[in-house]
């Protein structure tokens, strides 16, 4: 029990915020930092406008900026979590969006 009590403790730390929540906050402050840690198919198939994708793979090489809030969007949620842990573990105020695009009702933008 150690063990999985470690390990939601660990998700618990995670900072989290709605698809809603983001939309609105996207339209009063449009230079909001998104990151899509979708693969790069998924994003191309449709994404946030102006967010950037690091693949949740290659998480752990993103240089940012600490002191600003950077949201982390996937496909579920599932990822995004994951990924805003691993951030946070580096020192980075992630948020972890609730929901994923399946959630997003906003405008996305596609590029093939």
């Amino acid at each position: 029990m150690p063990f999985l009590s470690k390990l939601f403790s660990a998700f618990s730390k995670v900072d989290t915020i709605s698809t809603k929540e983001l939309e609105d906050l996207l339209q009063s402050h449009p230079k909001t930092q998104v990151l899509d840690v979708r693969t790069r198919v998924e994003f191309q198939e449709g994404h946030i406008k102006n967010a950037r994708n690091v693949p949740v793979d290659t998480i752990v090489n993103y240089k940012g900026i600490k002191d600003q809030k950077v949201y982390i969007i996937c496909h579920s949620g599932i990822r995004s979590r994951r990924a805003s842990q691993k951030l946070r573990d580096k020192g980075y105020h992630a948020i972890h969006v609730k929901g994923g695009m399946m959630a997003w009702s906003g405008p996305i933008v596609r590029s093939h």
